[in-house]
């Protein structure tokens, strides 16, 4: 049993600097990091109110939800107070589910709750890697 304990560590400590890793090499820079802190405010917007709209599947409300709940959590994957990576677990995370919600509710249900400008939702599927899915 203490093998097994200590081999789940392990494998949970590599899982942990491979992320590390892999985020220092593909972390924004640049333009690309300031448009997605402009971005922030309206996207915590729109995944408030993605969550509430009872028109989704129940399964993208509930991602939404348990999105929220760990982007509100004090303690992260990577502790937000390094610098650039700090922040791009959450930006990872946040664009796996919003390409989750687009593949089930399409492009159109994010864009009809989206609560800034054209230019910003233009820059969130740029940013996202949303681009023009549709449901299926």
């Amino acid at each position: 049993m203490r093998e097994l304990l200590i081999g789940i560590g392990v494998g949970l400590l590599a899982s942990w600097l491979a992320l590390v890793v892999g985020l220092l090499l593909v972390r924004p820079q640049g333009p690309l990091l300031g448009e997605a802190v402009r971005l922030l405010p309206d996207l915590l917007r729109l995944l408030r109110r993605l969550a509430a709209d009872r028109t989704l599947p129940r399964g993208v409300r509930i991602r939404l939800a348990l999105l929220m709940a760990y982007l509100a959590i004090p303690f992260d994957l990577i502790p937000d107070f390094l610098p650039i990576i700090g922040y791009a677990d959450d930006a990872i995370i946040v664009a796996l589910v919003l390409r989750s919600t687009v593949r089930r509710a399409g492009l159109n249900a994010v864009r009809r709750h989206w609560p800034g400008t054209d230019d910003g939702f233009a820059a969130l599927t740029r940013l996202a890697g949303l681009g023009d899915r549709t449901p299926g």
